[in-house]
């Protein structure tokens, strides 16, 4: 203890789960910032691949290239809903890890271009060594916890060996490597946990994922105006721009919408409940960043600048809605919906599939989200109703 106040540090003891009015940080917010150069870095090279027809290849990188961003986002998350001290190492160590995202960010279009993942791995690795030495100084802080922190502190270390010794890999190979190095990476909080639970706060856990969500959705905001930006340049496609563009700010209104409906905190309940959620959410989350490339790769075909059909286009951005939607509905609406909820929201998700069907694009999807906000907003209002009645 001498030590430690000697260095001007704070014991790193478990949060208390339920302490009243807990919420994200201000270092918190400013760790979130990194996170949206290296998501809009992200989106921006899944658009150029979608737009130059390299679609599954495009799929894949981006795929990968959002775990790595996602998965370093998640575990700083988790980590300080438990351990926050807000000292100046447990600060230093925040801002290493973003250093990390900015250098992972730089690495996204060679990871695209050439398939070259070493930039972005050395970075990835930077970040979790940092993490590491945050777990190895929350397994001296608290007794109950401490097998776990270890145990986190192990597993990630010997991760990353195997990242950097991935990289000697023959490239024939590498994909299948880097399968079995995403599973390796996901099964350290699910042996670690089993051993003594970390103290995650439900609320202000499910405030950090809808920070992210906004994030990601303010993306998709972001392709609306580079659809408005396109027609003040285009004279002949100002019509289809504008209204691509209004569409989007609607339909990503109804994500949002759907999104923030349900109370999220009643889905982590329990370890398995919130590991569910925690995983799950990649889904909703890489939905939710490839829908603003949908959007970007549909302003391409309407000024003729891509080599997609106009209906393989369409799919780029109802794909993701579906995704989103679909995800939202399975983590946190589905066990607090009614019949008609749980009917109409994943009813809704699928039908935003036949979108392409239509000459105008985006206008189905619209359509329909607009009308699953309007059920959830009816259903809600009904449920009330009985709650104030009773």
């Amino acid at each position: 203890m001498t030590s430690l106040t000697q260095m001007r540090l704070t014991p790193m003891r478990s949060r208390d789960p339920h302490e009243p009015a807990r919420s994200a940080s201000p270092l918190e917010l400013f760790f979130d910032l990194v996170f949206v150069i290296a998501v809009g870095m992200a989106a921006a090279q899944l658009h150029h691949a979608l737009s130059d027809g390299h679609v599954l290849s495009g799929i894949f990188s981006y795929l990968l290239v959002f775990f790595a961003i996602w998965w370093a986002w998640m575990n700083f998350t988790w980590f300080a809903t438990s351990f926050d001290t807000d000292d100046w190492l447990y600060r230093v160590l925040t801002i290493l890890q973003m250093g990390g995202v900015l250098v992972l960010a730089a690495g996204i279009g060679p990871a695209f271009e050439s398939q070259d993942l070493s930039l972005m791995i050395y970075a990835y690795v930077v970040m979790r060594i940092a993490m590491v030495a945050q777990w190895l100084r929350a397994s001296h802080g608290t007794r109950h916890t401490r097998r776990t922190a270890l145990a986190y502190a192990v597993g990630i270390s010997l991760v990353q060996v195997l990242w950097l010794l991935s990289l000697l890999v023959p490239k024939e190979f590498f994909a299948v490597v880097v399968i079995v190095l995403i599973l390796a990476e996901i099964s350290v909080p699910v042996i670690a946990e089993r051993m003594a639970t970390t103290p995650w706060h439900p609320h202000h856990i499910t405030e950090r994922y809808g920070l992210f969500a906004l994030i990601l959705l303010g993306e998709s905001l972001l392709a609306a105006s580079n659809a408005i930006i396109e027609a003040l340049h285009e004279g002949e496609a100002v019509g289809p721009l504008i209204a691509l563009a209004v569409l989007t700010l609607i339909a990503t209104a109804g994500l949002w919408w759907v999104y923030f409906w349900p109370p999220h905190h009643h889905a982590i309940q329990g370890l398995r409940g919130s590991i569910a959620y925690g995983y799950g959410h990649y889904f909703i989350f890489a939905a939710a960043g490839a829908l603003s490339a949908g959007i970007e790769a549909e302003i391409d075909v309407i000024t003729h600048h891509s080599s997609l059909s106009a209906a393989f286009a369409s799919f780029a951005f109802t794909i993701p809605i579906a995704v989103f939607v679909l995800g939202v509905w399975a983590l946190a609406i589905r066990r607090q919906g009614d019949a008609v909820v749980n009917a109409v929201v994943p009813l809704g998700g699928l039908l935003v599939l036949i979108d392409p069907l239509l000459p105008v694009p985006f206008t189905l999807s619209t359509v329909i989200l607009v009308l699953l906000v309007a059920v959830l907003v009816w259903r809600q209002a009904a449920a009330d109703s009985r709650a104030t009645l009773g």
